[in-house]
């Protein structure tokens, strides 16, 4: 078990994805995104949801992810959040995004 304080470490915001690139140097299929978390920023992360999504399907949809990770390096890309989804059946990722239009940046609580 974990306590609140342990959760309330891990800072979970909404953000628009503005920008999808393909991967090719990633491991297994995936994008490069370019997020927009309001006043918290742009970042950037890599994501593997090629599977149920194309790159005109993310542009302008809003996820949620974990913008407080340090970086980390993938192949020759840096991601500096983490866009969350819930895996399928087959093991491939379906993205958590908020039911209703919210700002970018709101926090997940």
């Amino acid at each position: 078990m974990i306590q609140w304080d342990d959760f309330a470490k891990i800072d979970i915001r909404t953000g628009t994805i503005i920008e999808v690139y393909p991967f090719p140097k990633a491991k297994k299929p995936a994008y490069q995104l370019t997020i927009d978390f309001g006043k918290f920023g742009i970042k950037k992360s890599s994501a593997q949801i090629t599977k149920h999504y194309t790159i005109e399907s993310l542009i302008g949809r809003q996820i949620i992810a974990v913008v407080n990770f340090p970086p980390k390096q993938i192949a020759n890309f840096i991601s500096e959040c983490l866009v969350l989804g819930v895996y399928d059946d087959e093991n491939e990722v379906i993205l958590l995004s908020p039911l209703h239009p919210t700002n970018n940046g709101q926090p997940i609580g």
